[in-house]
């Protein structure tokens, strides 16, 4: 009855089908009659809510990286029931970041350019790169929870004898473009709205995406616990939590000290759009948060920490649209709103990606606790072979 609930109707799922039908719809409309028809951008402006939504899952990825160094170099084991839930976040994360950039540039067939046709002075090279190798990685990092599921004992053991320079190279590659995003928007200081520009968006964007990245692995934890009855326990993700709220208290920190040293805090007194979604971002995605996870009993609360992860997904969200859109609308004296076929196919896109998660979740060994002990029984058979024949 368990396996066949996945497939019964509920009205979420038929919520779910409706966004898929319109995004395959949307999807047809992109490809064969083009940028223009289907979305709202033009020469002034290029980049919308596409380029927003890449942001974004880059960003919410940022838990696979942090999760791997804190547990196979730092060797902090009380966190590693998170390390497989963290990779598979960032590895779906990343894929759909993939194919909502093939859907942007609207020519799969080309893919293969930036492998041979470099420009080594674009920061576009250097996070094409970085993406590529990433998601290699990724797959290099997440492929055992696959291969247990068939006993494929061999290629684990190869796995697990690189496993170390492969989080090495994942730190590097992941660190690298997650601030690089950052670096994109240096160069249009006159463009980029004085409440986001600062020579200091790499170190903004960095930090950030580590708060969200962690708040990620709590919302799909819970999530999940309510769904498969699988999930972390409440000790694990209240220390999760204040990983979180160190992280936002230094964003705030940094951002705040930035504007007042450059004199930028002024624009905070111009009653205009951006002013309000500036402020908005601040107070969903890092005062309310702050709030809610300095108080230890909330920390310890499964509902308030789901709660405080949704605000700080949702500030984070706020903060990559207004960099990536808000904040160039103005300057470039055109008004800009996502159309139809631009929200229905992120939604689409975002709806697979949670229907993958969820999927494996279900058929393989992500959330169990007992994860690490059938690994070593992988790695070493023989002994426990010995024992159990005694």
């Amino acid at each position: 009855m368990r396996n066949n609930s996945f497939f019964k109707l509920t009205f979420w799922k038929a919520i779910a089908g409706i966004i898929i039908i319109c995004g395959l719809f949307s999807l047809y409309n992109r490809f064969f009659n083009g940028l223009g028809a289907s979305t709202h951008l033009s020469d002034a402006v290029p980049w919308g809510l596409w380029i927003g939504f890449d942001f974004i899952g880059v960003g919410l990825a940022a838990a696979g990286f942090t999760i791997a160094v804190t547990v196979h170099i730092f060797n902090v084991r009380r966190f590693e029931p998170i390390v497989r839930p963290a990779i598979l976040t960032a590895y779906i994360g990343y894929m759909l970041v993939v194919a909502l950039l093939v859907i942007d540039l609207g020519r799969p067939q080309s893919f293969w350019h930036p492998l041979v046709m470099w420009n080594v002075h674009s920061v576009m090279f250097e996070i094409t790169w970085c993406v590529i190798c990433y998601s290699t990685i990724l797959t290099l990092e997440f492929a055992p929870v696959i291969l247990e599921k068939f006993h494929l004992r061999a290629p684990i053991k190869i796995l697990k004898k690189i496993s170390i320079p492969v989080v090495i190279l994942g730190v590097l590659f992941s660190t690298l473009h997650q601030s690089s995003f950052g670096s994109l928007y240096l160069i249009v200081p006159g463009r980029l709205y004085p409440l986001w520009y600062t020579n200091l968006l790499p170190v903004n964007f960095f930090i950030s995406c580590i708060a969200a990245g962690l708040s990620m692995i709590i919302f799909e934890s819970y999530q999940n616990a309510r769904a498969f009855n699988q999930g972390l326990d409440i000790k694990l993700t209240s220390k999760l939590a204040k990983i979180v709220l160190y992280a936002l208290i230094a964003g705030f920190v940094v951002r705040i000290s930035d504007m007042i040293i450059s004199g930028r805090m002024n624009a905070l007194f111009i009653m205009r759009t951006e002013t309000y979604m500036f402020i908005g971002e601040i107070l969903v995605g890092i005062i309310i948060p702050v709030i809610l996870l300095a108080n230890k009993s909330y920390r310890e609360s499964k509902f308030l920490l789901y709660l405080s992860s949704i605000f700080v997904i949702s500030g984070f969200v706020l903060n990559r649209i207004n960099v990536a859109v808000t904040g160039l609308t103005a300057s470039s004296g055109v008004s800009y709103f996502p159309s139809f076929d631009e929200i229905s196919i992120t939604l689409m896109l975002v709806v697979f990606g949670m229907w993958a998660f969820s999927l494996v979740v279900k058929y393989f060994n992500v959330f169990q606790a007992d994860s690490t002990e059938e690994i070593d029984e992988i790695f070493e058979p023989d002994s426990k072979e010995i024992i159990l024949s005694e």
